[in-house]
């Protein structure tokens, strides 16, 4: 048997698709491996891994591969895990610090920092724990569930992709599901049936998971709500035009 490696964010908004895979019978084919979203991009594009849940500032730089789903980690407007946290307003800040398991969400400032904000704030890459030293003109960018603990402990919360959907009126993608090799058919339909079984069943993934999940936010609302998981059209234009601003 044929055993694909796959890597996949760690974070609440993909336990759908966790559970979905687990819960089918496709487990037994792939080694899964749970990362953080820069890790799952590194893996992908070192050939770690023959599918990643990967941050779509990757793709330019994957020499071949194929979106293998219709089902993404994306926004429709504010996500609540993907956050500029600052105490003073955004024209005051002097220094932000920039998560170190993120590539989308820092290329995705970027373009806010030009085109919505036309600001020239000085980019900090951070390391392990700077999140809890945000104060006076220092902020930072936040991702992942490490975000709901700061949500209501900073004077001033930018939500990206909410600032995305003002500026361009489309919603925003944050990863989807790429392969760098192959795949037979069966696999990717037996693979999209997982990922949708998941999403039919949050609640009982939610139920399931829990103990691996921050506890400090309503994931049912936050999976329901915030997350949104089909890779429309719409999306797909968003996409398109995002990385058309980072090239």
């Amino acid at each position: 048997m044929v055993i694909y490696k796959v890597s996949a964010v760690s974070y609440l908004n993909t336990l759908p698709f966790i559970y979905g895979l687990k819960k089918s019978e496709l487990i037994s084919s792939i080694n899964l491996q749970l990362d953080y979203p820069a890790i799952c991009a590194d893996k992908l594009l070192n050939a770690e891994v023959d599918i990643a849940l990967v941050p779509i500032t990757v793709i330019p730089n994957l020499k071949c591969y194929n979106i293998i789903s219709n089902y993404c980690i994306g926004a429709d407007g504010a996500v609540d895990t993907v956050c500029l946290y600052s105490d003073v307003p955004i024209s005051e800040i002097k220094k932000i610090y920039l998560d170190y398991q993120s590539r989308t969400s820092v290329a995705l400032l970027k373009v806010l920092l030009k085109e919505y904000w036309d600001l020239h704030t000085e980019l900090i890459k951070a390391e392990v724990g700077f999140e809890y030293t945000i104060n006076g003109e220092n902020a930072a960018l936040v991702i992942g569930d490490r975000a709901f603990d700061l949500n209501h402990k900073h004077k001033y919360v930018y939500d990206l992709s909410a600032l995305w959907k003002e500026m361009t009126g489309l919603p925003f993608v944050f990863a989807c599901w790429v392969a760098i090799k192959d795949l037979p058919d069966q696999f990717i339909k037996d693979f999209n049936i997982a990922l949708k079984g998941g999403l039919n069943n949050i609640d009982e993934a939610i139920l399931s998971e829990s103990d691996n999940y921050p506890r400090c936010v309503s994931s049912k609302d936050y999976l329901n709500q915030k997350i949104s998981y089909i890779l429309d059209g719409d999306k797909q234009r968003g996409m398109e035009l995002f990385l058309k601003k980072i090239i």
